[in-house]
């Protein structure tokens, strides 16, 4: 009996997918559970496991797109498991050399040895295109996958190599031309994710439908960085997890809300909708694009509510493993760029959402306090918002809440 793998549902919004990698290879013996493939879609990187044990036939190979609920594989469950009760372990990325020693070159015309995997015959449909694209002849390579398979990085890193030296020519023979580089040396080319994709169409279309403006301030970091190395020890004593400045960003955004209800609004069509909850989405980047998963009734948690669940967000969003639930229902985003050193910079709004906080590196600076200049940890803050919602007055608004609880952490207790 064969069990069809079929591509899961995902969504209301998503037809469609890439099936981006294989983690087994065709004719292994896979277990229950075990993970299978994973699917990239235009909203969220997943991961897809076994219904049953048995022998996997591959129908769709990696990197082609496929449709919800179409087959991919069949698991043939009346096949017996390996002898010693091996399974089959996850399969070489064809994008990265395997950890073992490259294999011999392989000569064109040495046919591969009894028993043995012809690297070349194997190609991964990436190695294949790489192969294309850079005219590197494959038979030549050292193969670094699985059995001596040739990978797509082998090729590619052959094509960087420079060519052998030539045999010496004669005193009296002219010297030849040096060969200019071809294209494929000079620049790779590579599709777009559908993750990739639908983050650009997002990005043009806020910026499309929203009037957009963005209003600055400083903030300064003293009483928040005080006040985490205070009760950091026995806060991460207690909850098991370290007190951040994205817990107090959070809470800080929620008491600006509150107190300045305008932004915590949308349009939909000649409506203005007000939204009486506070569900903030926080950006994470990945290694496949940038995501918001969204903290839930923020009002209503504490710092360390907070603090776990963007972890487990960040955790699962990076593994690929996050759900659509889990992106949706925002009323406001924070972005963090400090964390890769931005100074300043005009984030653009997650739409229909109507503003979004843009936060920056910290650095020392010299400010004037009671009329002195003082070193002060200083952080820029950046609001970007919808023009047609929210006026200058309720956005500098916004953004002052935020600095003066940030300054003063104490208010947030109060709600002041």
């Amino acid at each position: 009996m064969a069990t069809e793998v079929k591509i899961p549902a995902m969504g209301e919004s998503i037809s469609s997918g890439i099936l981006a990698a294989w983690h087994v290879k065709d004719g292994d013996y896979v277990e229950k559970d075990q993970p299978l493939y994973e699917l990239e879609t235009d909203k969220i990187t997943s991961e897809a496991n076994a219904e049953v044990a048995g022998v996997i036939s591959i129908k769709i190979a990696a990197d082609e797109e496929v449709d919800i609920g179409q087959v991919v594989a069949l698991i043939d469950e009346s096949a017996s498991a390996p002898a010693g009760g091996e399974t089959s372990a996850p399969a070489a990325d064809s994008e990265k050399p395997a950890e073992s020693a490259p294999a011999a070159p392989v000569a064109a015309s040495t046919a591969p040895a009894a028993g043995k995997v012809d690297p070349v015959a194997t190609l991964s449909p990436a190695a294949r295109k790489a192969a294309e694209e850079t005219g590197v002849n494959p038979s030549a390579v050292a193969g670094s996958g699985k059995d001596g398979r040739v990978t797509k990085n082998d090729i590619l890193e052959a094509a960087k190599a420079p060519a052998p030296a030539a045999a010496a020519t004669p005193a009296s023979a002219a010297p030849k031309p040096q060969a200019t580089s071809s294209t494929a040396e000079r620049e790779t080319r590579k599709k777009m994710s559908p993750l990739r994709r639908k983050i650009a169409e997002r990005l043009v279309q806020a910026t499309q439908e929203a009037a957009m403006l963005t209003t600055f301030n400083e903030v300064d970091m003293s009483a928040v960085m005080k006040l985490r190395k205070q009760h950091q020890e026995k806060f991460v004593e207690r909850h098991g997890i370290k007190l951040g400045f994205m817990s107090f960003f959070t809470k800080a955004v929620t008491h600006a809300l509150q107190a300045v209800p305008q932004v915590n609004a949308r349009i939909e069509g000649n409506e203005i909708v007000t939204q009486h909850f506070y569900d903030i989405g926080v950006a994470v980047g990945t290694d496949k694009g940038l995501m918001v998963p969204t903290l839930r009734d923020c009002d209503q948690k504490g710092f360390a509510e907070i603090e776990n669940d963007i972890l487990a967000y960040a955790k699962l969003a990076r593994d690929g493993k996050i759900q659509m639930s889990d992106l949706e229902g925002g009323v406001f985003t924070i972005s963090n760029g400090g964390i890769y050193g931005s100074m300043l910079s005009t984030p653009i709004i997650n739409y229909p959402q109507p503003a979004i906080l843009g936060l920056h590196n910290i650095t020392e600076r010299a400010v004037v306090v009671n009329k002195e200049i003082v070193i002060r940890p200083m952080m820029y803050l950046a609001l970007s918002y919808d023009h047609r919602l929210i006026d200058g007055k309720e956005a500098v608004t916004f953004l002052v809440k935020v600095k003066e609880a940030i300054e003063d952490p104490s208010r947030l207790l109060f709600g002041i």
